[in-house]
């Protein structure tokens, strides 16, 4: 999950994304669904800033090093106090479950920040890439049987 696509070219309706990001589980425990998302949060190297259970909300940070030499070594060697270059992508994911007729519904939003070496930001996008949130899913459905077995 270090690496992520941003928006499509092509635009998509806000029912699709919702199906991007929403699964629904057979299971109405909800201690172990939002211990699953954390251990799968955690796993992946988010720090977790926010976790309500009651409200079923989490909420996570990964920074990220894209810093490349051949950016910012151009501005030592000519001294530009004011240049800008990429440094880090900031990953973040705000996680909703759910719960209806002994079904849990989980939705997760990612959002990439791309940040300049004074800490600016240069750009914000969703990330929509189905790919990215098929192999998220993948992972919370592993924890869920891990969690479920009692390993």
């Amino acid at each position: 999950m270090a690496s992520c696509a941003a928006s499509p070219k092509t635009e998509r309706t806000q029912l699709q994304i919702r199906a991007i990001q929403t699964r629904i589980y057979e299971i109405s425990e909800s201690k172990l669904v939002m211990e699953a998302m954390l251990n799968v949060l955690q796993d992946d190297g988010f720090i977790v800033k926010t976790a309500v259970p009651e409200i079923g909300l989490l909420t996570a940070t990964k920074e990220i090093d894209i810093e490349r030499m051949s950016e910012s070594m151009p501005s030592f060697f000519f001294g530009d106090a004011n240049a800008r270059w990429k440094k880090n992508s900031m990953i973040e994911v705000t996680c909703n479950v759910s719960y209806f007729r002994d079904k849990c519904k989980i939705r997760v939003n990612f959002t990439q920040k791309i940040l300049d070496n004074l800490g600016g930001i240069i750009e914000i996008r969703q990330i929509y890439d189905q790919k990215f949130y098929q192999t998220f899913f993948t992972k919370v459905d592993k924890s869920i049987y891990i969690q479920r077995m009692g390993l």
